[in-house]
């Protein structure tokens, strides 16, 4: 046994089986980035790790041995572990590359809702493809093809298994609640999500998976995959920003440190500091945008991908021509303390 191993990241947890006793989703209270190398050998040695990105089998009873071996950080956990009725699911990512199984998919996403990985920060290319579609029920996670006999068995039983969504993802709050956040509606923020503290998710507020919030944020708008918000950004009710899972797009949107995004207006480009997108205003990539100088005349014309990542923008719509018209922006914009000091 080698006395020590170098992990990208190590989760310990409990897997859902099908009724052909494949993996299907997996829970992990333990997730480590850059585990002890110490420790990561003895987690190996117990459930037989032979190397590379790989997932294991941990029996409960050799977990005792464990505790007194592992960060205090994760000890009353790791003890807790001990009373499980199946055999613990152990994920081990060696390296950072695609990932090829369920249980490797679902410690990335719990290392971004965890804080422990931003956006963009993981290799999660063919990740969509590697979850299935599953119903999730009061009763847990459970296969499509169970599900028929399932709801029978409940019924026969006098219960009613009631199915809240079918879908890859599940919500981020069944598995992590970060610190310092609230959320209105939990089922509109997947797991994978990156909520910084001091975020407020309204009830019409939505996060995807690999997006999220750096810090303080009001978010009453979608924040599509791949999007990150920068502190102190307010996303106005129905408003919406591209992400690049549809349509073949390729670029990165992000939000920079306090912008206002008006409700149902839309962002298709990477938005600079201190900007605001008046409401009911889409910016695509490809929008023409007049300028206009301290004296509302237009000096020139350019597309908003132009315009990618520059601070102190005010974009609006003349509401007599109709044209899109970007001028300095010199509104600063606060989110209410109140609000997001008693998270």
């Amino acid at each position: 046994m080698t006395s020590s191993l170098s992990l990208h990241s190590l989760g310990i947890g409990l897997g859902t089986r099908n009724s052909r006793g494949e993996i299907i989703e997996v829970y992990y209270p333990i997730v480590l980035r850059e585990p002890d190398p110490s420790f990561a050998a003895s987690v190996a040695a117990a459930s037989a790790y032979a190397g590379g990105n790989a997932v294991c089998a941990l029996a409960p009873a050799t977990v005792s041995a464990l505790v007194p071996l592992a960060p205090q950080s994760v000890q009353d956990t790791l003890r807790a572990l001990t009373a499980a009725r199946q055999d613990l699911t152990v994920m081990f990512i060696a390296q950072d590359s695609a990932p090829a199984s369920i249980p490797e998919v679902y410690l990335k996403l719990h290392l971004l809702s965890h804080r422990l990985q931003k956006p963009h920060s993981l290799n999660l290319t063919g990740a969509f493809g590697v979850l299935q579609n599953l119903a999730w029920t009061n009763q847990g996670a459970i296969d499509l093809a169970d599900l028929p006999a399932r709801q029978l068995q409940a019924r026969l039983q006098g219960e009613l298994l009631e199915v809240m969504s079918v879908d890859k993802f599940p919500k981020m709050s069944n598995y992590v609640v970060p610190k310092g956040v609230r959320i209105a509606h939990t089922a509109r923020v997947r797991l994978g999500a990156y909520i910084g503290e001091g975020t407020t998710i309204m009830h019409e507020g939505f996060v995807n998976f690999n997006a999220g919030t750096e810090g303080p944020a009001m978010v009453e708008g979608r924040i599509s995959a791949g999007v990150m918000v920068g502190p102190g950004s307010d996303l106005g009710g129905g408003c919406s920003t591209m992400g690049t899972l549809s349509g073949g797009g390729t670029e990165v949107i992000s939000i920079g440190r306090d912008c206002l995004i008006g409700a149902n207006a839309g962002l298709g480009f990477p938005l600079g500091d201190r900007c605001i997108v008046e409401a009911g205003l889409y910016v695509t990539a490809g929008t023409k945008v007049l300028l206009l100088d301290k004296d509302n005349q237009v000096v020139g014309t350019r597309k908003a991908r132009e315009l990618s990542g520059k601070s102190d923008l005010l974009f609006r719509r003349n509401s007599v021509t109709g044209a899109v018209e970007c001028k300095a922006n010199k509104t600063a914009i606060a989110l209410n303390e109140e609000l997001h000091t008693h998270n």
